[in-house]
């Protein structure tokens, strides 16, 4: 691809055995900072997760140490591009979970679901025998999703489960396929699904990223865009980013229309969490966007801008 923007965006995960994954976070730490990355890497016993972003040459870096690990060596990773630094600090961290389900012993290398290519996926979706389940969060799926697709409305990972246990007969009997946004709750979510006896569980391969890569808009079944963890906020058709702004306060996506509500204030409160802060809450907020001001003022990146 000719003229990306200058920052590479590798959203990666990898389940595997990896039972020395606290010794490997200084030696993984030192890879990122020679090779100029940015973002979050998470390690467990379970494997690795995460999105960084920077040069060409340094993502290719990265990507390069990993494969030479042998728990990593059939890493596979999805690329979008960002005109501006998505992130502000490298982050590497030891986690319990690579992501967090909280049901002990799940094992996507022991039980997975079928993986689907998005060049298939239309076809599964829109069979009627299919319930099509999006597994992210309520405030994933309000920026978009897929035709069809169910919102289990979860506002976390953990609440998954025992969404899937309420519903035990809506799902029973049918085709039932899961997405997200790169894939690896999927792993997860369809790993559970199979230990409680379902029989057709599909995922997304490559999770809507790669969905909205490969499939041309003209003959795609989603709707709207995708939220991601970093400063584009969301993505469209192509990996384009969307035009979202972030709440600094709850986090939430907003619409430009939503940043113009009277409820929105940069930094401190939105839409979606006026309601719910405090004074105290907003007091920290002020202050913190005071700070955040100040330091661009400077020329420097605040952390709490984050």
């Amino acid at each position: 691809m000719e003229n990306n923007p200058p920052y590479t965006v590798a959203a990666l995960y990898h389940f595997a055995k990896f039972g020395r994954f606290a010794e490997f976070k200084p030696e993984l730490e030192a890879v990122c900072e020679e090779a100029g990355l940015k973002g979050t890497l998470l390690l467990a016993s379970e494997g690795i997760n995460g999105t960084v972003a920077g040069s060409r040459e340094g993502i290719d870096r990265l990507i390069a140490f990993l494969r030479a690990q042998p728990e990593f060596a059939g890493l596979e990773y999805k690329e979008s591009y960002a005109g501006k630094e998505p992130f502000l600090r490298m982050k590497v961290r030891l986690k319990k979970e690579i992501v967090t389900m909280g049901v002990p012993g799940t094992d996507p290398t022991q039980i997975v679901g079928t993986y689907v290519d998005p060049a298939d996926w239309n076809d599964l979706i829109a069979d009627p025998g299919t319930v099509v389940v999006d597994t992210r969060n309520d405030y994933e799926y309000a920026i978009g999703t897929f035709e069809k697709a169910v919102n289990p409305e979860t506002t976390s990972f953990r609440e998954f489960p025992d969404w899937v246990r309420r519903h035990d007969n809506d799902l029973k009997g049918k085709k039932v396929a899961m997405f997200c946004t790169g894939g690896i709750r999927c792993e997860k979510a369809t790993a559970f699904v199979k230990t409680l006896g379902f029989d057709e569980v599909y995922h997304l391969k490559g999770g809507i990223l790669k969905y909205l890569e490969d499939v041309p808009e003209d003959e795609s079944l989603w709707h709207g865009d995708c939220f991601v963890f970093d400063e584009r906020v969301a993505v469209g058709h192509g990996l384009k980013p969307g035009d979202y702004t972030l709440c600094r306060a709850c986090r939430h996506p907003l619409t430009q229309e939503e940043t113009r509500s009277e409820k929105y204030v940069e930094g401190i409160s939105c839409p979606h969490c006026h309601d719910k802060r405090s004074e105290e809450d907003r007091a920290r907020f002020a202050e913190r966007q005071r700070q955040i001001a100040l330091a661009k003022k400077r020329g420097e990146k605040h952390i709490g801008g984050e």
